[in-house]
């Protein structure tokens, strides 16, 4: 009997170490060298894998930075300037210091100024609420104030004012990294430079939007007229301001009669 079984386990272990050999060249032969470079920024970056970089996590923006030519448009917005100089170290290159934005909710409707029209009883959830009805005032294009965005922020830069029901951001934790952004189903958060903006989304044209509500943008063109850098542009019965333009000159604020426009000033380290 052993006579019959040895030569097939020979056959065998033949065939076994033979394939061994073959994975072992054909993953020689196609092995990707990982540049070592990788490994060391991956190690001073924060880990929040936010992808507030514009990178799908960490390891991607790593990837992105030793391939660069130039850091000059990468930045990690949690690790902001401290960790940029390490990348700038590591690469033997020079971090290129970018202008910090702000995350801004683009809704200045608080209870005070939309009245209630309805009583929501679903889901406290944004999504499911913009899913099922405009939201409990005239005002279709506001906040819903069930602070999905608040979920959504890793680093607790959120909260939802008890007596507004709008989002407050808290400057020292939020990190711009944009996760409000994606899950806000109405597309009220936006990442700003200094400077002011439009804090409203009301398409509505003038007098049904301030029925709505009274800090609503009417599209009176008033902010335009007086904005000698041409910094605001009107679409769709709504204004609004490039801040790659402004010069924070403030005429824009002072003139809008509806108090639509706010104006951001506090500073913030570069990134």
């Amino acid at each position: 009997m052993i006579e019959f079984l040895l030569p097939a386990v020979i056959a065998l272990g033949g065939m076994g170490i033979s394939g061994a050999v073959i994975l072992y060249f054909v993953a020689k032969k196609f092995e990707v060298r990982e540049d070592p470079r990788i490994a060391e920024i991956l190690s001073i970056l924060p880990a929040a894998n936010c992808g507030g970089c514009g990178y799908p996590g960490c390891a991607g923006f790593a990837d992105a930075c030793v391939k660069a030519s130039t850091l000059d448009g990468l930045s990690c917005p949690v690790g902001g300037k401290e960790v940029m100089n390490g990348v700038a170290a590591i690469l033997g290159t020079e971090a290129i210091e970018c202008e910090p934005t702000f995350a801004v909710v683009r809704c200045n409707g608080s209870c005070g100024q939309r009245a209630q029209t309805n009583t929501y009883d679903g889901a406290a959830n944004c999504a499911i609420a913009s899913a099922l009805y405009g939201g409990e005032t005239a005002c279709s294009y506001g906040c819903l104030g069930f602070g999905d965005c608040v979920t959504a922020c890793s680093f607790g830069g959120i909260r939802i004012n008890p007596e507004t029901r709008l989002p407050e951001f808290d400057e020292d934790q939020c990190t711009a990294c944009g996760s409000c952004i994606k899950v806000c189903p109405k597309q009220l958060i936006q990442l700003r430079k200094k400077g002011p903006y439009v804090s409203c989304m009301n398409k509505d044209k003038g007098a049904v939007a301030r029925k709505a509500c009274k800090a609503a943008c009417i599209a009176c063109s008033k902010c335009q007229k007086v904005c000698e850098s041409e910094a605001i542009t009107i679409v769709d019965n709504l204004a609004f301001i490039d801040d790659a333009k402004c010069t924070l000159c403030g005429k824009c604020v002072a003139e809008c009669p509806t108090s639509a426009i706010v104006e951001h000033l506090k500073t913030k380290t570069p990134c």
